[in-house]
């Protein structure tokens, strides 16, 4: 049950060899294509805000709902959380060199020859941007590492004083994300395109990190399981994991297709702006396969029940889904920064060092404390989990 990860030199040489594939790469394209440099930069940065954001959500909602079954994972989520300092300073340098690349609303005089930037002004201008930025963040570390704090206090005092903090401030949390991550995607994501409009891709983008940071749980929880960690793991266990998956990608599915439908129904140019160059112009392919990888991949290979307590099944989806939601990214912020279609050397440079950095920082977590929550009051539910 004390049992931590033991990190072995030859997985950190693979991480420091991405870390420094994407450094490289980013070197190179801040000399050769800064605005497409910028443009994936704010790609992965916001990947994985919202692959954090999703996780910890995850982990959060076990609490509120008492969740058994998952019990014995509840230090994946929290180690994840680690990863929210780092994004903090991985984002400063747009905010000190790349803002002018990718939003319009930075320009100088941009406000005092286009009416609607001016409306939009006492909310986007540089001071109140960045003022924000230090608040989201500040209230995503505190609250996440106070509930990693009380889980690790739990885990020396026992009883239900420590679990009973990580439910209440669990709410807290999730009610805070509602706020800050959804003015977190209008900061980051929306205002690229600082003339359109939705009601709705604050949730669709909140749906999309709450599924696929599920998806690097249970992937995590496999790599690990596979090295003879998590040894209970069974095909209960899975079956939960995949009717998460399952559920959350028809959730995604509906509000993306809620978000385009109306848009196309009510063919407003204020609104349609936003999707004529992705369905009409050199990005119609990955705007298909968005939703092909993200919506029928899962749903058709996890309405088996066979299939969905397969774990090489299950590790093969999920890789799949990783790059799912890199093309939701993509999709998202270089048609309104770089404005071309072209996926090469910086793409794949940028992106391979990112996730080495993720991997490192939630291994070094991982290998700090135990990965079982001894004392958390449903541990024995998930270690003897035999489903209803």
């Amino acid at each position: 049950m004390d049992k931590k990860l033991t990190i072995s030199p030859a997985f950190k040489y693979i991480t420091y060899g991405m870390i420094g594939i994407g450094i490289i790469t980013l070197i190179f394209g801040f000399i050769y294509d800064p605005v497409k440099t910028w443009a994936n930069y704010l790609v992965n940065n916001y990947y994985f805000l919202a692959i954090v954001v999703g996780a910890t959500f995850f982990g959060s909602l076990q609490y509120i709902t008492q969740s058994g079954w998952s019990a014995g994972f509840v230090r994946i989520p929290q180690a994840i959380s680690k990863f929210y300092p780092v994004l903090f300073l991985l984002m400063l340098p747009i905010l000190i060199w790349g803002m002018h690349d990718l939003f319009h609303w930075t320009h100088p005089g941009a406000a005092e020859h286009d009416a609607l930037i001016a409306h939009k002004s006492p909310y986007l201008n540089m001071p109140f941007f960045i003022a924000r930025y230090v608040f989201y963040f500040a209230v995503w570390i505190l609250l996440t590492q106070m509930l990693r704090r009380f889980s690790l206090k739990e885990d020396i005092h026992g009883g239900l004083v420590y679990f009973k903090k990580s439910e209440f401030w669990s709410k807290v949390y999730v009610f805070s994300l509602a706020f800050t991550f959804s003015a977190a995607t209008f900061d980051w994501i929306m205002s690229i395109d600082v003339h359109w409009f939705s009601t709705i891709f604050a949730v669709r983008n909140f749906v999309m990190g709450f599924y696929h940071g599920t998806v690097i749980i249970l992937l995590i929880i496999l790599i690990l399981n596979k090295f003879g960690y998590y040894p209970f793991l069974n095909k209960y266990h899975l079956a939960d994991f995949s009717r998460y998956i399952f559920i959350l990608s028809v959730i995604w599915t509906y509000t993306w297709f809620s978000q385009y439908v109306l848009i196309w129904y009510a063919n407003i140019p204020e609104e349609t702006v936003y999707y004529l160059p992705r369905t009409k112009g050199e990005f119609v392919p990955l705007f298909y396969l968005e939703m092909t990888i993200n919506w029928l991949v899962p749903f058709l290979v996890l309405m088996s029940n066979k299939l969905a307590t397969n774990k090489t099944v299950l590790f093969v989806v999920g890789i799949i889904l990783v790059f799912g939601q890199w093309i939701d990214v993509y999709n998202q912020v270089i048609v309104g920064t770089y404005h071309h279609l072209h996926i090469g050397l910086i793409e794949a440079g940028t992106f391979i060092g990112f996730i080495g950095l993720f991997a490192l920082v939630v291994a070094i977590s991982l290998s700090k404390v135990p990965l079982i929550a001894k004392n958390h009051p449903y541990i024995e539910e998930s270690l003897h989990h035999h489903g209803d």
